[in-house]
């Protein structure tokens, strides 16, 4: 099946934190793509996915980068699909405030939706979320992970209050 999301980061030292999103679709058997694309050193590749990722029937890209993370604001400047961005701390980051920031502070007319540093398993989600507006079986795979989350927590309580 073509793949519908699109995981790209800048670097190989990425794929640790990115591999919580690539497993989540794994698991949902949702069509994904993974790939590095560095903005600093292949930028001509990076314009070139963004550019044609819509006529390859992605529907949302997710994007991750530490460091001055330009790679989802770049990307999401040459593409009309949405870009999730991923802020990673990495070796060379400002304990990862340079991402942050980087991601999170687009101007405006290039938005970049931004999950909290490391998150990619919430941008997993988020990004099966924005599918899911058009597509009912991702929806309605979103509500039983949701309907698992809460049984998880009440697991936790009857963990927590057993004796």
């Amino acid at each position: 099946m073509e793949a519908r999301i699109g995981v790209i980061m800048g670097s190989i030292s990425d794929f640790k934190v990115m591999q919580a999103a690539i497993d989540f679709f794994k698991s949902k058997n949702i069509p994904h793509e993974v790939e590095i694309v560095s903005a600093h050193r292949t930028p001509e590749k990076m314009i070139e996915y963004a550019k044609s990722a819509k006529s390859k029937g992605l529907q949302v890209i997710i994007a991750a980068a530490g460091g001055a993370a330009h790679l989802p604001g770049m990307v999401a400047s040459a593409t009309p699909l949405p870009v999730i961005g991923v802020p990673i701390k990495s070796s060379n980051s400002l304990d990862g405030w340079d991402s942050i920031l980087s991601i999170l502070q687009m101007p405006g007319g290039v938005p970049v939706a931004t999950v909290a540093l490391n998150a990619s398993l919430n941008a997993a989600i988020l990004a099966c979320q924005i599918i899911a507006t058009a597509d009912e079986n991702i929806a309605n795979m979103l509500s039983k992970y949701k309907e698992e989350l809460k049984e998880k927590v009440a697991n936790m309580n009857r963990e927590l209050n057993a004796d």
